[in-house]
């Protein structure tokens, strides 16, 4: 079994954050424990993933939520980012929304955004405070990820109604299962595409609702 490294954002993910159950419902998840979850540094973060990386012989699964895409994506130049088959990039937040609603409070330096080595798929919102649905898509299709658009859910939190999201195991899934797909066919990826979210709620029973 894939091991899978769930990446909270700013302030952790509480207790009933659909990252800590996912963590509790899921065999061989793990969340990535930072030693401070209110002032984030990025540096420190990857240096905390990194280790965590190299303690995994195995390729990992990543499931990132706000900032923690930002470390995900960050791991892009890392010597650690082979051993990463995906990354389940949820709600990523504008870093310059981040530093106007948080002044000071976090460490994550602007950086250009660059293609990731690992297949990716961004979910996002169309309502989020902390990144616009235009944003959102110019992140995407620089990272090179896929995305789906789940609608008007704010940012994907328990704030917006997010407890334990059943439906995000099953897009999840769904999005690593096509990627075996494309291995054993040996086809190429296409670069950045949208995920019709009306096809995946007829091909895989998705609904649009957080439950």
């Amino acid at each position: 079994m894939t091991k899978t490294l769930i990446l909270p954002g700013l302030n952790g993910s509480g207790a009933t954050h659909w990252q800590r159950l996912w963590a509790e419902d899921c065999p061989g998840c793990d969340v990535v424990e930072q030693s401070d979850w209110q002032c984030p540094n990025l540096n420190v973060w990857r240096s905390t993933l990194e280790r965590r990386l190299a303690e995994t012989d195995d390729a990992v699964f990543l499931v990132a939520h706000s900032l923690g895409c930002w470390l995900a994506a960050d791991m892009a130049a890392s010597p650690q980012a082979g051993k990463i088959k995906s990354a389940f990039l949820v709600a990523p937040c504008d870093l310059e929304v981040v530093e106007k609603l948080h002044p000071c409070a976090v460490q994550f330096p602007p950086k250009p955004l660059a293609r990731l080595p690992f297949p990716s798929l961004v979910v996002g919102s169309e309502n989020d405070h902390y990144m616009t649905p235009s944003r959102l898509l110019d992140h995407a299709e620089i990272w090179g990820s896929d995305v789906a658009l789940l609608g008007h859910v704010g940012h994907i939190n328990v704030d917006s109604g997010f407890g334990r999201w059943r439906n995000g195991y099953q897009l999840f899934r769904d999005f690593n299962s096509r990627l075996a797909d494309q291995s054993s066919d040996q086809s190429p990826r296409q670069g950045s595409r949208k995920i019709d979210l009306l096809d995946k709620v007829i091909n895989s029973g998705l609904s649009a609702l957080p439950y």
